[in-house]
């Protein structure tokens, strides 16, 4: 039997960078399109990696040539304009279009739990969900009206070595490293899934080119359930820290930075409990085998390193919290503050 081909656009992201890994240890011919920029997830040896503006339906174009494949997958599609584009230049030169959605798309906040793919779709409070919404109304109309062959793969927040799965990523791992204290939404007791990109990529590896796939929606979490309390100590210690949490409502951190409020209230403020079980029944191998306890830290080598954070005037009314060991306030920053969706 052939290789299947497979297109990934991006493929050095969080959860990129784990997919590809996996799919070229099960025998993808895989070929990656990008711009090239650096990136400290390593391509893998034997992958074809093709330069091209993916935002240039022509440079995409002229990249590609006139390869065909058994299936694209596009990291890096955030709103309909994308989407538009991908459905322009690969219908009729792929079996397969996987389109990464976004669990935060879900009902916010949920009306019952556990959350499955046919829970509603509708989030009034982040506008990059709403955006994924709207990409996934275009592939559904391209599917029902010329059978489009779209995948939609839903996950939520995924993270690996590089990537700080906190509200302020290397800003809170500063602080809890220096005693200072550190801001947790609500009173941290709400209930969230945290996924390793290894155990995203061994699941989303298996639905590529599944005829049973095609035309429908899948999410891959963990099964693993933490409150943001748990979250936060388990990154201390992986850090050698001690935390000193600060609880804080959402709706005031919202009120201090609308940025960083839009993900706090239209994802992370509420608890998310994942049933897993539709793409199990296609993907028996689904599980996540990575707790939070080990996969939770950077590499040591990496967690002792001082993380490289932009100074930021701060804002009038910028600053939630006590004052704080070393420091006056916890300034509210977008640092670290990331989406389900690829990077």
């Amino acid at each position: 039997m052939a290789a299947l081909r497979v297109l990934f656009i991006g493929g050095t992201g969080i959860i990129s960078s784990a997919c590809a890994r996996h799919a070229v240890a099960a025998g993808i011919d895989l070929t990656l399109v990008n711009r090239g920029n650096s990136s400290p997830r390593a391509v893998p040896e034997g992958v074809e990696t093709l330069r091209a503006d993916v935002r240039d339906p022509e440079s995409l174009r002229t990249a590609l040539g006139r390869r065909t494949f058994d299936a694209v997958v596009d990291f890096v599609a955030f709103t309909p304009e994308h989407v538009q584009a991908d459905i322009d230049v690969f219908e009729g030169r792929t079996g397969q279009y996987v389109f990464i959605g976004s669990a935060s798309a879900y009902q916010k906040p949920p009306a019952r739990l556990p959350i499955t793919e046919s829970t509603p779709l509708r989030n009034p409070y982040w506008p990059y969900s709403r955006d994924k919404i709207a990409c996934e109304d275009l592939l559904t109309r391209a599917y029902r009206e010329r059978g489009f062959p779209v995948t939609v793969v839903r996950p939520s927040q995924t993270y690996d070595s590089v990537s700080v799965p906190l509200n302020f990523g290397w800003t809170d791992v500063a602080r809890m490293r220096r005693g200072a204290p550190v801001v947790v939404h609500g009173d941290g007791t709400s209930l969230w899934t945290l996924t390793h990109h290894t155990d995203f990529a061994r699941t989303f590896t298996g639905l590529l080119g599944h005829p049973q796939a095609i035309g429908d929606t899948f999410h891959i979490t963990s099964d693993e359930l933490l409150t943001w309390n748990q979250i936060y100590e388990l990154m201390a210690a992986a850090a050698g820290a001690e935390p000193r949490l600060v609880h804080v409502p959402s709706e005031v951190i919202a009120a201090a930075d609308p940025k960083v409020g839009e993900g706090l209230l239209g994802d992370r403020t509420h608890s998310v409990v994942f049933d897993n079980s539709k793409v199990k029944a296609l993907v028996p191998e689904h599980g996540a085998t990575v707790p939070f306890a080990v996969g939770a830290p950077p590499d040591r080598r990496v967690a002792r390193r001082p993380p490289r954070t932009r100074r930021r005037r701060p804002r009038t009314g910028g600053a939630v919290g006590p004052a704080g060991r070393g420091s006056t306030k916890h300034p509210v920053t977008r640092a670290g503050h990331g989406v389900s969706g690829d990077r």
